[in-house]
């Protein structure tokens, strides 16, 4: 089984499930790969012709590979082609083998909470056993439980894309304590004021206040209260009397 470790976990899931899920498999109707990608994918696989099957034989690998598409969860991921700096030690055994050392690679994707832009530069640990055709390892493990070496070459890409996958939580967030959006106006809460608010009306009272805002709308402003105007004379006919 694969062990790694995470030294940087990136973006923070602050409290929302850190769960992680391995990517879906590859479609049915995926179609052929270019001869782009064919060369990306090539470029994951190392040649262990010069490392030898001689137990105790090492060999430090150090290189900058482009991700391959796929590498992420919903919200958040590795771009494709994006420069993954590998830090590896080749080291064989009876059984396979080890490979051990450190992935550094950028992560994109958004903000669970406030839907901003995330970005962070992610370090893992990566230590896997890549088992002979033949030997002990591959003969008693399933299919899913132990990598192996196909030929002469050993194919890293499955390891990083699941070493990286299962470290992204479901639900990223920019920082731990994002306090999302208001869910009146839909602005960022972190960039607004602490005494934010919205005047909310009890919706028994929405019908009634409405025919209150008419009633005023609805009123000449040039109606005059009861008693004389302004400049006005009040005169009494002297006949009335």
């Amino acid at each position: 089984m694969s062990a790694s470790s995470a030294r940087s976990t990136g973006p923070s899931s602050g409290a929302a499930s850190t769960d992680a899920r391995r990517p879906a498999g590859d479609p049915v109707d995926k179609p052929l790969p270019t001869p782009a990608e064919k060369a990306a994918e090539k470029a994951w696989k190392i040649d262990l012709r010069e490392l030898g099957r001689r137990a105790g034989s090492m060999r430090e690998w150090e290189k900058t590979l482009p991700a391959l598409p796929g590498w992420g969860v919903e919200m958040i991921g590795v771009p494709e082609g994006a420069p993954v700096q590998l830090h590896l030690r080749l080291e064989s055994v009876m059984e396979g083998v080890l490979v051990t050392g450190q992935v550094e690679l950028p992560v994109t994707g958004q903000c669970a909470r406030c839907l901003e832009p995330v970005e962070d530069t992610v370090e893992l640990d990566v230590q896997e056993l890549y088992a002979y055709a033949g030997s002990t390892t591959e003969a008693t493990s399933g299919e899913d439980e132990v990598r192996r070496i196909d030929g002469d070459r050993l194919d890293l890409a499955p390891l990083v894309r699941d070493t990286v996958v299962l470290t992204f939580p479901l639900s990223p967030t920019c920082q731990p304590d994002c306090a999302g959006l208001c869910v009146d106006c839909g602005e960022r809460l972190d960039d607004l004021p602490a005494d934010h608010s919205h005047e909310v009306l009890d919706p028994r009272w929405a019908g009634l206040a409405a025919r209150f805002t008419e009633t005023a709308d609805s009123a000449d402003p040039t109606d005059s209260a009861a008693g004389p105007q302004p400049g006005s004379t009040n005169r009494t006919n002297p006949e009335e009397n």
